[in-house]
């Protein structure tokens, strides 16, 4: 029987998708590894039946897929050469179906709903989340209830609503919101996969099986991705291990989160030498996406960076701002502000640590700028205006 395990307690429980915390430590329960055999399915073209002996799901059904995954991993030249880097790659998750990673979670957390015999699925969410849960729960024929918080964008709102949910704006404080939720699913019978359910940062591991298929059976040196809650760091993380597990790799790639200064509750814990992370204060930032201030996979994260010798950086607004320009201006990239930290963070570890030329990094691209256009300053974007009977003459002087 498949059980969930608490990484500090060391103990096993049953599966409840409605309460998946440790009942003695209240952290984040994680899927227990299966002690088998598992290959990569080549000859299979979607993720999910490629990697389906490291999913925890007993079948996998292509009826419910909307192409998620086989992402493409881009090399980033021109700001290699710009600011003299190694090996630089972009995993960019902005193309799987609703422009996040968070579909990789969603298809495997909707595959257990469905063998659950559970009808009602939700998720609370900054915005990303929620357009994913709505958009998998509608092409399984799943209901879904979906909270937002009160500053979510107009576009990720109506990017969820279109899928039809319950949709719910939700004002106070998120922490309680995450709790509440999981109160709510039980009473109503709504499995809520939020950010760090089991499931959902099993479907995260796929990312890193494509990267390393995608770099010739090589880990990476680094991995760089944006940190909220955690479970997608988590998720990233366990699937290294599992490869060192299986002997497909030797060494772990080094795993950088990184956090918005702004919001930075576990680069603040990591800095200071602390095993766990007390509650940001006042977070402000425009990478919206990863501003939590209490992540409920904080404390797992730091364990895991600190016992595969990875680190935490927080980059600040500006730095933000310039590296989402950047990936655009250079590399044809526009990704969120949350996606930009890894750049940001990037170029500062650069800066601070000599990296070797032959090193490969990996920076993850987790969620598209189309849906957080409104913090652009459009006033930094240049433009022209001319009739039509000027426009060859503007052209002209503009080019010349």
């Amino acid at each position: 029987m498949e059980k969930l395990e608490c990484v500090f307690c060391d103990k096993k429980y049953p599966v409840d998708v409605f309460n998946p915390f440790c009942p003695d430590c209240a952290e984040p329960l994680l899927v227990s590894g299966p002690k088998k055999k598992r290959i990569f399915h080549l000859d299979e073209k979607l993720a999910i039946r490629m990697f389906r002996d490291f999913l925890p799901l007993e079948t996998t059904d292509p009826g419910l897929s909307l192409g998620e995954g086989d992402t493409p991993l881009l090399k980033l030249d021109r700001l290699m050469t710009k600011f003299n880097l190694p090996l630089v790659l972009a995993k960019n998750e902005t193309v799987n179906p609703t422009a996040s990673f968070k579909d990789r979670g969603s298809i495997v957390a909707v595959h257990k709903a469905i063998s659950l015999g559970i009808r009602k699925i939700g998720t609370i969410s900054t915005g990303n989340m929620a357009g994913s849960t709505a958009a998998y729960a509608a092409k399984a024929r799943l209901k879904s209830v979906i909270f937002v918080k009160e500053d979510t964008t107009k576009e990720k709102i109506l990017s969820a609503g279109i899928y039809g949910p319950v949709l719910v704006k939700v004002k106070g404080d998120y922490g309680q919101l995450f709790r509440k939720s999981f109160e709510i699913g039980r009473k109503y019978g709504i499995y809520f996969m939020n950010s760090v359910d089991p499931f959902r940062i099993e479907g995260y591991k796929v990312t890193g099986y494509e990267i390393f298929l995608q770099l010739d059976a090589r880990a990476p040196d680094y991995i760089f991705t944006p940190v909220s809650a955690g479970g997608h760091l988590i998720g990233l993380m366990r699937a290294y291990l599992d490869l060192k597990e299986d002997g497909f790799i030797q060494k772990m790639p080094v795993f950088v989160g990184v956090q918005a200064k702004g919001c930075s509750p576990l680069a603040h814990a990591f800095a200071r030498g602390c095993t766990t992370f007390s509650r940001f204060p006042n977070p402000q930032t425009i990478a919206h996406a990863i501003s939590n201030p209490n992540p409920p996979g904080g404390n797992i994260v730091l364990k895991m960076i600190r016992e595969n010798k990875g680190m935490m950086l927080s980059v600040t607004e500006a730095e933000i701002l310039k590296a989402q320009t950047l990936l655009a201006e250079y590399e044809g990239l526009f990704c969120d502000p949350a996606s930009a930290t890894v750049l940001a963070g990037l170029l500062q570890l650069s800066k601070k640590s000599k990296l070797k030329m032959r090193d490969r990094i990996v920076l993850i691209i987790t969620g598209s700028g189309l849906k957080t256009i409104e913090d652009l300053d459009a006033g930094k974007i240049d433009y022209h205006e001319a009739s039509v009977e000027s426009l060859e003459k503007k052209v002209a002087n503009v080019l010349l």
